[in-house]
């Protein structure tokens, strides 16, 4: 496993995302300022902005996210909880390293939530978010027929945002938070070399679709697959240097 850890200031663009200026403690947009420096800093460790085994500072951070450390703060123990940092006495916070062993245990609890999460979703979602998902459905095609990076992760955070609050179940909400940035970051990390993304935003279409068609059986059988194959995926890179 190759990390350095490196400092968050160092030579790097601001984060297209980050939040803009404003004073601890106000609301933006209907978002509180630490929903807010939660959702740009878990999409930078996601997306690999900032690497497995950087250190990170709540100042250079909050400078960068243009808010005050106390949301930063706030957002970084929420992501500890989460496994993307670690928090240490004496030594600041990093970002987790990527282990490969963990990222399967994670699999195997993922598949047995998820699929609640995805057949609930089927059942309980209401008109305008069975629109949604078929749009996300479509978006999912669009990404993998087109290679597109970038439509596939914004689409994910929604679907997953979305599929957790279509549920209609805290406790599995609860869970899944728990899970789907390391999912993201791992797959973001070796998709390219496995030339994964036509596979995958093929899988996450056919369960966005059938959420959107109310079929709970297709839901969860396409969500198996899904699972299926990220385990496949994962086990694939183990030969693979990150």
């Amino acid at each position: 496993m190759v990390a350095g850890k490196r400092s968050v200031a160092a030579g790097r663009h601001k984060a297209a995302s980050a939040a803009p200026s404003a004073q601890a403690g106000t609301r933006v947009r209907g978002k509180s300022l630490t929903a807010q420096a939660y959702e740009t800093i878990e999409a930078m460790i996601a997306n690999l902005e900032l690497r497995p085994g950087e250190a990170l500072s709540e100042v250079e951070l909050a400078k960068r996210l243009g808010i005050g450390r106390t949301p930063v703060r706030e957002a970084l123990q929420r992501l500890a909880r989460e496994h993307l940092v670690q928090i240490l006495p004496q030594r600041g916070v990093l970002v987790t390293e990527i282990d490969i062993k963990r990222q399967l245990r994670l699999l195997e609890v993922r598949r047995e939530v998820e699929r609640l999460v995805v057949s609930r979703a089927a059942r309980r979602a209401t008109p305008e978010e069975r629109e949604r998902f078929d749009e996300l459905g479509r978006a999912f095609a669009a990404a993998g027929r087109n290679g597109d990076q970038v439509l596939f992760m914004r689409s994910d955070k929604e679907f997953n945002d979305l599929s957790v609050a279509a549920a209609r179940n805290e406790f599995a909400a609860g869970a899944m938070g728990l899970m789907h940035g390391l999912s993201r970051r791992f797959w973001f990390l070796h998709h390219k070399q496995a030339d994964d993304l036509k596979t995958i935003a093929h899988l996450h279409s056919q369960i966005a679709l059938a959420i959107a068609r109310r079929d709970e059986d297709a839901a969860a059988k396409a969500l198996d697959e899904l699972i299926d194959h990220n385990e496949a995926f994962t086990k694939e890179t183990v030969n693979l240097e990150y």
